[in-house]
């Protein structure tokens, strides 16, 4: 019997991902819903070859419904969630509204797939930080391997992640500066086309961005409690595509040949690191793709046992819906969850 999923926010960049994600991978779906606010009632979204027409997520009734996929923003999941779970859902949130509960599970199916059965406390399960899900994916392998103490990351984040209002803004800048027409600034603090912004999130007491703040408390919920992480995290004028760069201390030795033999054995992993120009994945490429690409694996000298390297990832697919698609695939696969009985 297949499943009846839900997409709350199907109109977003994410929620159409996560609808070309689950027609891409075959996923056991006999019934897929879109749904969003009441303002995007009747706006059409593309499932595979079929059209969905969006319903309004305020009067639906979810008590038939096995797997809702919600991408609507923290202010709508925390109001929602509950009340879906309440049905009888499973709700993957890919907002922050759930990450730090505590009885609620944070995943990264390649890292963490154990602690999905942890969902039946809330009914809940989150999807991590864009930039966080790249990021344990690269370490995790590595991590079992040595045990990593610290680790510095610097990001370079595509408008994407800000959402569509973020990717009209570096197109209409770009367009404006190319016609030598007026600027216009809304959804950055600062003009984005040609520059980067190192504040993504808002300001927190200790200077740190909240999304600086993600990535530290994350990777410690999905990966291990004890690891030290200080992050820089910047806007970039890129479409899509996350890029970071990484710095690890490791307790334990490692060797670049030994690191890059790991991560290529390693789930979710692909390593493309030639020492020559080109000879790495840029953001541009990982558009797309379902991989964490890892490149520019080498020795830091700078500390005992350390290891720098590029990661890049396609931050609405691996950083988003493909991730809380495959948390969906292992409740399934896990037979942690069966689809319900659907009235005739």
């Amino acid at each position: 019997m297949g499943y009846k999923v839900a997409v709350v926010g199907a109109t977003g960049n994410v929620g159409r991902e996560m609808l070309n994600i689950l027609e891409e991978r075959s996923f056991p779906a006999n019934e897929v819903v879109a749904l969003a606010s009441r303002r995007s009632m009747g706006v059409e979204v593309s499932y595979g070859d079929k059209t969905l027409k969006v319903k309004a997520l305020e009067n639906y009734d979810f008590s038939d419904v096995d797997i809702c996929l919600m991408s609507a923003g923290g202010e709508v999941s925390k109001e929602w969630s509950p009340k879906i779970a309440a049905q009888g859902a499973v709700v993957i949130d890919n907002s922050s509204a759930f990450r730090y509960d505590s009885d609620v599970p944070l995943i990264v199916p390649e890292v963490n797939a154990d602690a999905v059965a942890g969902f039946t406390k809330r009914g809940i399960i989150a999807n991590p930080n864009c930039s966080t899900a790249q990021l344990v994916v690269a370490l995790k392998p590595l991590h079992d391997f040595a045990k990593i103490k610290r680790v510095v990351v610097s990001t370079y984040q595509s408008v994407s992640g800000a959402g569509k209002d973020g990717m009209d803004e570096l197109f209409a800048q770009t367009k404006s500066v190319y016609t030598n027409s007026e600027l216009v600034t809304k959804k950055f603090p600062k003009r984005i086309a040609f520059n980067v912004i190192p504040h993504i999130d808002t300001f927190m007491e200790d200077g740190y961005t909240r999304e600086e703040w993600k990535m530290m408390a994350e990777t410690k919920k999905i990966l291990d409690p004890a690891i030290l992480l200080t992050a820089t995290c910047v806007r970039v004028p890129v479409f899509i595509g996350h890029s970071e760069a990484v710095n690890v201390e490791f307790e334990n030795p490692i060797s670049p040949d030994e690191a890059r033999d790991i991560l290529r054995k390693a789930p979710g992993c692909l390593v493309i690191d030639k020492r020559e120009p080109g000879g790495y994945v840029t953001p541009y490429e990982s558009a797309g793709e379902d991989a964490t690409y890892i490149s520019r694996i080498r020795e830091d000298a700078t500390v005992e046992n350390g290891l720098a390297f590029w990661c890049v990832s396609d931050n609405l697919r691996k950083g988003a819906a493909l991730n809380a698609i495959q948390i969906a695939e292992c409740l399934i696969n896990r037979k942690l969850i069966s689809a319900k009985k659907k009235a005739a």
